[in-house]
């Protein structure tokens, strides 16, 4: 009886600590949040949804630089597929080029001490962003950098859904084929990406070039004009809000973690009662526990209020996608969950260019086809363990 009391109370209070720590961390951060909102752009922007196809490119582009490379990544694994983009990455290096390798503290914590030791002999210079650290352990621990953002030359950019390993290319049957959405952006759009690594950069390492005139070129006007978003675990709900509520005939949101909170459901059902379609697509399977239970709860109600949501069963879908009456686009890092709007570093690009918004939505609609729509009574055949697991992914939702 003893034991279990004294267990109870040391529960107790580890529970306390993680609530002070995590209230108290999260107060803190946005007293110093960087949230940005960059100016409107007109740029050049391709989209890829191949792994395969969008790494040709990439690596290629990388390869061909002369001054230089800029990266960060969320994650970078420790296989074959990312050897090559590090070899790549040294080889550059080795050539003089100034190349830069920003890593999530927890996203790259795989690529090991060796592969590190090596790139930085080789004259990489290598970062880890959001390091826990001391007084607020638990939330910054939490707090992750999800940007993936490279930038080459000062003249041909990227940002998008992409790591780097070799699921990306379909290569790890747990996943099969993956789909993704990643922007290559060329032009006016270059310089604010840029400006966003630099800052992730500094905050890292200490290090300013901010103000470094080689790394402050405009490049060129190009078609599509775009904004970029950057956002620090707030203000990212209430853009979402805003794109909801401005909807006149439909939504579309691309997601592989719909975990939205009441609010935000809230808003899309008042925009289904108004007559507005909302259409979801999401992954048929998972990537990490428990995140397809905690989505589940927020199907019902949006079945019922009229909303369709396609679960895609050719692979596993990663987008990021907002399409608001075919007007207005949003592609970036951002899921469509609490974790990206509460908790982590993210980037998006806002795009206006109907012929750009075209494409995007055709290739979505074939992604629909590859999709099986969740009817209701399929949603309530689930059994009574998937609902009690539900129960406890909503209510740990916020860390998944």
């Amino acid at each position: 009886m003893t034991t279990l009391i004294i267990c109870s109370i040391v529960v107790a209070i580890l529970i306390g600590w993680l609530i002070f720590d995590y209230k108290a961390g999260r107060k803190n951060h946005l007293l110093t949040s960087k949230y940005t909102q960059y100016p409107l752009r007109k740029s050049n922007i391709s989209v890829f949804i191949d792994g395969n196809d969008f790494y040709k490119d990439y690596f290629e582009n990388i390869k061909n630089s002369t001054t230089y490379v800029h990266v960060l990544f969320f994650i970078v694994k420790n296989d074959k597929v990312s050897h090559e983009f590090l070899s790549i990455l040294g080889d550059k290096a080795k050539e003089g080029l100034d190349v830069r390798l920003l890593l999530d503290y927890v996203g790259g914590s795989k690529l090991g001490k060796k592969k590190i030791q090596a790139l930085k002999k080789q004259g990489v210079r290598i970062a880890f962003s959001h390091k826990p650290k001391l007084p607020y352990l638990f939330y910054t621990s939490q707090a992750r950098n999800h940007r993936k953002i490279t930038v080459i030359d000062g003249k041909t950019s990227y940002l998008g859904g992409f790591n780097i390993g070799k699921e990306y290319i379909g290569q790890d049957p747990k996943f099969g084929y993956w789909r993704d959405y990643h922007l290559r952006i060329q032009g006016e759009g270059v310089t604010d990406l840029q400006q966003q690594f630099l800052k992730d950069w500094y905050d890292s390492t200490g290090e300013n070039d901010l103000n470094e005139p080689r790394f402050s070129t405009v490049s060129p006007k190009g078609e599509s004009t775009h904004m970029f978003i950057s956002t620090y675990g707030e203000k990212l709900d209430d853009h979402f809000i805003e794109f909801i509520q401005n909807a006149k005939q439909e939504i579309i949101i691309c997601t592989p973690y719909f975990i939205p909170g009441k609010m935000i459901l809230n808003e899309l059902l008042e925009a289904l009662s108004r007559g507005v379609q909302v259409k979801l697509v999401v992954p048929m399977g998972k990537d990490h526990p428990l995140v397809k239970e905690a989505s589940l709860p927020y199907f019902g109600p949006l079945i019922l209020a009229g909303g369709e949501i396609y679960q895609f069963f050719y692979g596993f879908f990663h987008a990021k996608i907002i399409i608001i009456d075919d007007k207005f686009c949003d592609i970036g890092t951002a899921n469509f969950d609490k974790r990206s709007m509460y908790l982590n570093d993210e980037m998006n690009c806002l795009i206006y260019d109907p012929v750009f918004i075209e494409k995007v939505r055709s290739l979505i609609n074939k992604d629909m086809n590859h999709s099986e729509l969740l009817t209701y009574s399929a949603y309530e055949k689930r059994p009574l363990t998937k609902k009690i697991k539900e129960k406890f992914a909503t209510m740990i939702s916020h860390f998944l």
